[in-house]
């Protein structure tokens, strides 16, 4: 059997056996493993391992080697957490790394105990009875993952334990539709620490005395229930709609290597970014070294304490690989599917079957290309077909969607979807808050953002590159230098950057950030070789620069940062967010650098683009009692890096091949067909 690729994710063979050489080398101690993954290669060992692969010439492979997080169980102390590097080759330690006051991400055995230690508590249950809730409801606790708000110790993982209701007798029952104002805090130990009940108006804080529970905020099921088995039947005017390729698809793959018209890419896969994408190819040219959603932050804007802490790295306190849904046949993916299965581990370092976790197919997508001669009354229409790489992850109450689309004009867009159930919480029947909407009885859907960051590290016609911000502007008029007689004239103005540092979007000036190649120029155009950003234009963190929200998420200041390529710079608020502080992320590396020309300098260097986008949702009724999805696109597109239309290929579409149906309008009317060609 061959050996895995250097990017190919690690097996299920290879965890085990990174498993077992550190429990060798924590002999004596019981580590509870968080995370088996794979450790990247070096990039610059990569790049001469592909650049021979490429030439089918033997090049020495980069060290196999493993990534290990444990955490050590402390008596009297916190929890030790240590990380190590492993040699699955030699079965030697590379290194080994002692976290100190770094907590690891969520996972939902240690979210369960915390339930359960909320329930055991009798304190919680003479709180739950003072409630005097309605009979046959059902109690649902939910855990959240504690964010600062700088007044508590966070030496120690301290879980929010939010209190529900259930008021049907069903699994499925939407429990967010009842907010309790009932809070407990669980330490590291599963220690019930504090206890206390939430505001339920505007002017309200937190409290120590219970309130009965209101039972005029009951309501009709058919208000806050999305499952089928408790709403109406639902519309049955939607008729069957099948995706059928006769012939197969169109895409080809070997193991983890992905092949489809002109591109070719290596698919991975990890606990943390989830998908991964590595030696990005259109017709043999390099284009992109890596792709991936590095990061994303939930903060919410209700100012009472203790909605402070509400502040989410779903990657990095959850991780978009854990949370990862099998996906299924005929719901999630349409058409002829080929899914990529993932590994994770266990806490004993056993390993994980991750199954289904990313689905890869063809779309169409309306029309590449078309023209009709006026004078011949002939048209050409060439059909867009793109190929589909998609995750989704469940993250407590919402769903994210997660696509790279790649087309066969050698463009790529990456779609993030947001749905799911909105996070709320009790308040009072007939008050409002000016944070949040009231989207039923006695239940209040804060305003938050949802904040995302690209991680596009690119290899445009090689790994040195650059950033061009280019900004188009009107010619001056009545200018004896400039000639703009009749003022129509508008020319383009360019800068290259050349320091490390954050950038925003100008929608007036059609500010456009374009990754070239200095040192290829285009033949016919006589300007660098390129990919230009197309941003999804979105709403920089709202939350104040001095609040632990801004700490912790440096990236959400601007939409745009360039930095100098580093092995260990993959996350931007850096690779510990579980109870950060902030000083972590990419502001601050940037920071260190500024004063070293070398280090900081991003012209014709190997460089990293990070793109900051997201949503500002404040939520709307309709977004209730489940959410539709809220689409956010951004996009990679060449410019200037071939010479001409690369789409001008792709076959001419064909009733012929599409076989098209007309709807039947009684007459037997058979017009409006494709012309053969």
């Amino acid at each position: 059997m061959a050996p895995p690729h250097p990017f190919d994710p690690l097996t299920s063979g290879e965890i085990a056996k990174a498993a077992t050489i550190v429990r060798k080398e924590l002999h004596g101690k019981d580590p509870n493993f968080r995370v088996i993954t794979l450790q990247e290669p070096p990039k610059q060992e990569m790049v001469s391992f592909l650049e021979g692969e490429l030439r089918g010439q033997s090049r020495s492979r980069p060290v196999r080697a493993a990534r290990v997080q444990v955490t050590i169980r402390g008596n009297s102390k916190p929890n030790e957490m240590v990380e190590l590097t492993v040699d699955l080759t030699s079965g030697s330690i590379i290194k080994k790394e002692h976290l100190v006051g770094k907590h690891p991400y969520i996972d939902s055995a240690y979210m369960q105990a915390a339930e359960k230690a909320c329930r055991a508590d009798p304190r919680i249950e003479a709180e739950i009875q003072k409630l005097k809730l309605p009979d046959g409801a059902q109690v649902v606790v939910e855990p959240w993952a504690y964010a600062t708000d700088g007044m508590n110790d966070v030496s120690e993982r301290t879980t929010m334990c939010w209190f529900y209701l259930r008021l049907l007798d069903h699994p499925d029952a939407n429990y967010y539709a009842y907010p309790l104002d009932l809070c407990a805090e669980v330490s590291e130990q599963l220690k019930v620490t504090k206890i206390y009940h939430l505001p339920s108006a505007e002017d309200e804080r937190i409290r120590e005395d219970a309130r009965p529970y209101d039972h005029s905020k009951a309501h009709s099921p058919e208000l806050s229930e999305y499952h089928p088995d408790l709403r109406p039947p639902p519309r049955t005017t939607t008729k069957p709609y099948q995706v059928v390729q006769p012939e197969g698809p169109s895409f080809k793959v070997n193991g983890n290597l992905l092949s489809w018209e002109k591109w070719t890419m290596r698919v991975g896969f990890n606990y943390r970014e989830g998908l991964t994408l590595h030696d990005i190819r259109y017709d043999g040219r390099s284009l992109f070294y890596r792709l991936s959603l590095s990061e994303m932050f939930v903060p919410y804007g209700d100012p009472r304490t203790p909605y402070p802490r509400k502040g989410a790295f779903d990657l990095g306190n959850d991780g978009a690989g854990i949370n990862a849904n099998n996906l299924r046949l005929g719901c999630d993916c349409l058409g002829t599917i080929k899914y990529f299965d993932g590994w994770h581990n266990t806490a004993s370092g056993e390993p994980l079957k991750l199954p289904n976790v990313v689905c890869c197919h063809e779309q169409d997508d309306g029309i590449l290309w078309k023209h009709t001669n006026h004078r011949t009354q002939n048209a050409v229409v060439t059909r867009s077909r793109i190929l589909v790489l998609q995750t989704i992850i469940t993250v407590s109450n919402y769903e994210y969607i997660f696509a790279f689309h790649f087309g066969q004009d050698a463009s790529i867009h990456y779609e993030v979807r947001a749905t799911g159930i909105l996070s709320t919480c009790p308040i009072n029947n007939g008050d409002q808050v000016g944070y949040g909407t009231v989207v039923a009885p006695g239940v209040l859907a804060p305003y938050h953002q949802h904040l995302f960051s690209l991680r596009i590290d690119p290899a445009i016609d090689g790994y040195t590159n650059s950033l061009q911000v280019e900004e188009s502007h009107a010619m001056p008029i009545n200018d004896p230098k400039v000639h703009n007689p009749l003022g129509v004239g508008y020319t383009t103005k360019s800068e290259i950057i050349t320091k490390e540092g954050g950038h925003d979007l100008d929608f007036a000036s059609g500010r456009t950030f374009k990754i070239i190649n200095e040192k290829q120029i285009n033949p016919i155009t006589g300007t660098p070789v390129g990919f230009k950003l197309l941003p999804c234009y979105s709403q920089m963190l709202l939350a104040h620069p001095q609040s632990y929200h801004a700490r912790r998420s440096e990236f959400g200041s601007h939409a745009v940062w360039v930095t100098r390529y580093q092995d260990d710079e993959l996350f931007p608020s850096g690779r510990h967010t579980m109870q950060s502080l902030g000083g972590e992320g990419i502001s601050s590396v940037i920071a260190q650098r500024k004063d070293d020309p070398v280090a900081s300098n991003v012209r014709n260097e190997d460089i990293v683009i990070w793109h900051t986008f997201g949503s500002t949702h404040n939520p709307r009724i309709e977004d209730w009692p489940v959410m539709p999805s809220e689409k956010m696109v951004v996009g990679l597109k060449p410019v200037n890096f071939f010479t001409g239309n690369p789409g001008l290929d792709v076959a001419v579409s064909t009733q012929e091949k599409n076989k098209s149906v007309l709807v039947d309008d009684g007459a037997g009317c058979k017009t409006g067909v494709c012309p053969r060609l």
